[in-house]
């Protein structure tokens, strides 16, 4: 059996826990942290669907060591201070264990609090680098990092668009402007001429001055660091007034509602994704179990969140227990066999190898790798 094949399966362990004490025994919780309300809670729920099915998943197996996974979903609708308000929240209700958050802004404050109490964090969409620099022993990802995805994207628009004026946006936030700045310097490193970088207001709703400098400044290629809210906007905007550049950004941008917002004007755009997992033969029978249940497994962290529920729950069965300080120690030496394939963590808590990729978006909503 090949290695991308054993992920329903989890580990030996889980699958022989013992049925007999699992009526009596209490769940093991897990916080399911991000945006369930706000501008980008779309993207919380592609995280909440694929924790939930992964708990099912795990559950249906027989649970872990006994007990049964609990997933307690908290909104920290991407903003810095209700997340650190989630996280005391979730350390006051006893919880140990967290899928989340979503936006490396709230991600980053919330982690302090996890580190200090002893909370095990794996965040599957969180990409800021700064967020695993500190030396933290409770903070894991299992999406790839910014300083992986920028090169990617700079790497593309250099070689394969080479354009001639290019402008970096960003919203200003860790997240965007990190990105933004990765990419930027990645351009730089190859010759490309950018003329622009600076960044909007999150929230903004007319770009017109914005597009207006990008017009007069003859650019042909716009990068944008942020969200799918203001990017749409400007799309929209930016074909309304007959700028015609080529537009591009990262993970954030990919959801299907930038096609509510710039409707036809979203056609075209590049994004920087992670890899298609749904696509993957050996994953079949789980996005077939989303779609039974009319959810889409497609999205950008439905399957990074079901690997960061699985990655706990594997070592758990592997340290027999729930204790988080000797299962961040198992996490940073076991390989799981994952939906989002085999993964390994560094000392900081990052993948291993994690790759992005860059795929033509769609006014329908669908994308296509490009070439």
């Amino acid at each position: 059996m090949s290695s991308q094949k054993k992920f329903l399966k989890l580990s030996a362990a889980a699958l022989l826990a013992g049925a007999a004490s699992m009526a009596s025994a209490d769940n093991i919780k897990i916080a399911l942290a991000g945006p369930v309300t706000g501008p980008v809670a779309q993207y919380g729920d592609l995280q909440m669907i694929g924790s939930k099915m992964a708990i099912e998943k795990i559950n249906e197996a027989g649970g872990v060591n006994g007990q049964m996974l609990e997933g307690v979903v908290y909104d920290d609708a991407c903003d810095p201070k209700q997340a650190v308000a989630v996280a005391n929240k979730v350390v006051n209700d006893g919880i140990s264990f967290v899928v989340g958050h979503l936006c490396s802004s709230s991600t980053q404050p919330a982690s302090d609090v996890y580190e200090d109490e002893g909370v095990l964090m794996v965040t599957a969409a969180s990409t800021s680098p700064d967020i695993t620099t500190r030396g933290y022993q409770m903070v894991f990802r299992t999406i790839g990092l910014d300083s992986h995805q920028g090169p990617v994207a700079g790497n593309y628009i250099a070689d394969k668009i080479k354009p001639a004026n290019v402008a970096v946006i960003h919203d200003k936030q860790q997240y965007g402007e990190g990105i933004a700045t990765s990419v930027k310097e990645t351009l730089e490193s190859k010759g490309i001429n950018v003329v622009m970088f600076e960044g909007v207001t999150s929230g903004d709703k007319d770009f017109s001055s914005l597009i207006a400098k990008l017009q007069k400044a003859n650019v042909d290629f716009v990068y944008y660091g942020g969200y799918h809210p203001e990017l749409g906007l400007i799309l929209r905007q930016s074909a309304e007034k007959g700028f015609k550049a080529q537009f591009m950004g990262p993970e954030g941008v990919g959801n299907n509602d930038i096609n509510a917002i710039a409707g036809e004007a979203s056609e075209g755009l590049l994004v920087t994704l992670p890899p298609s997992f749904d696509k993957n033969p050996a994953n079949a029978d789980l996005v077939q179990a989303f779609k039974d249940k009319e959810q889409d497994p497609s999205g950008a962290f439905v399957l990074t969140s079901y690997s960061a529920v699985q990655v706990m729950a594997d070592a758990m069965a592997k340290t027999g227990g729930t204790d988080t300080d000797a299962i961040q120690k198992a996490m940073r030496e076991m390989t799981f066999n994952t939906p989002t394939g085999e993964i390994e963590f560094d000392e900081k808590g990052d993948l291993k190898e994690f790759n992005f990729v860059v795929y033509n978006w769609h006014a329908d909503g669908s994308k296509t790798e490009a070439k």
